[in-house]
């Protein structure tokens, strides 16, 4: 522990003898955020990883130094952070876990939520990074890339295909996103995918409310089937290696939806009225 302490509590000590108004903002970390900052780079550096189970309570209070309360804080941080599970009872013990994207984006959602973000603002920073997704995938796109997109595009074609009289529109909706999401998953940038699945919930449940708020089947149905043949277009110019086409093509597609996605009250629609 003492290790683990030494270059902070140097900094600190440092700074606090300045007698300067700066050291008055510095504020020493707590001995159960460095037990967390430790463990955390760990488990980061894949020292630690996924379904290991760490040493007993006993023997890390041990190990760090540290009273049983402090070193339960800093499972208490990590816990928070989603990077381990601590079990209780005879059977108990500390698993180490990862992030999983669902948290991330119920915390990035509720932010926009609590900022009034709206949706045309999420459907901007969209039309962004998924044109320059698109360009990537299709720069760099593998044979089971383009078996994916053929995949995805098949599906909303035979849901198309199945007709409106007994549709499930949240179906065809799912369908089209997931499209947009394997453009996203497989351009090769991780952090693209990673942003676009923060956001899947957000833009999924926007979907539904504009099919649920559209003027009838039969709109919906030509809307889908323009989508469609998009979709296929798409795929025939990442086949071909076509980044700028792909790039152009989808950013025609995303501002031909997004007068779609945002006609009326829709442009103005926050984030959190869509989980009202």
């Amino acid at each position: 522990m003492t290790e683990l302490l030494g270059g902070w509590g140097r900094g600190v000590m440092d700074l606090a003898g300045r007698g300067d108004r700066s050291s008055k903002l510095v504020r020493a970390p707590k001995t159960a955020e460095l037990i967390a900052d430790h463990l955390r780079s760990s488990i980061v550096r894949g020292v630690l990883k996924k379904g290991d189970v760490l040493p007993t309570e006993v023997e890390l209070v041990r190990q760090f130094g540290v009273s049983r309360p402090t070193l339960r804080e800093a499972f208490r941080i990590l816990e928070s952070e989603s990077l381990i599970v601590v079990r209780r009872g005879s059977r108990g013990g500390v698993l180490v876990s990862s992030p999983e994207t669902a948290v991330a984006a119920r915390d990035f959602g509720l932010l926009l939520q609590m900022s009034k973000t709206t949706l045309a603002d999420v459907y901007e920073a969209r039309k962004v990074f998924e044109p320059a997704a698109a360009e990537l995938l299709a720069n760099r796109a593998r044979p089971d890339d383009i078996a994916e997109l053929q995949s995805t595009a098949a599906t909303l074609a035979e849901l198309i295909a199945d007709g409106t009289e007994q549709a499930d529109f949240r179906e065809w909706s799912a369908a089209v996103f997931r499209f947009h999401d394997v453009i996203l998953d497989r351009s090769g940038n991780n952090t693209m995918a990673l942003v676009g699945a923060v956001l899947r919930d957000i833009v999924t449940k926007h979907m539904e409310r504009v099919v649920r708020t559209a003027a009838g089947p039969g709109v919906v149905e030509k809307q889908f089937k323009q989508t469609l043949r998009t979709f296929e277009k798409f795929i025939a110019l990442v086949e071909d290696g076509d980044g700028a086409g792909a790039r152009d093509l989808w950013t025609a597609h995303m501002n031909r939806a997004g007068r779609r996605m945002l006609w009326g009250d829709l442009a103005n629609e926050t984030v959190i009225d869509l989980y009202s």
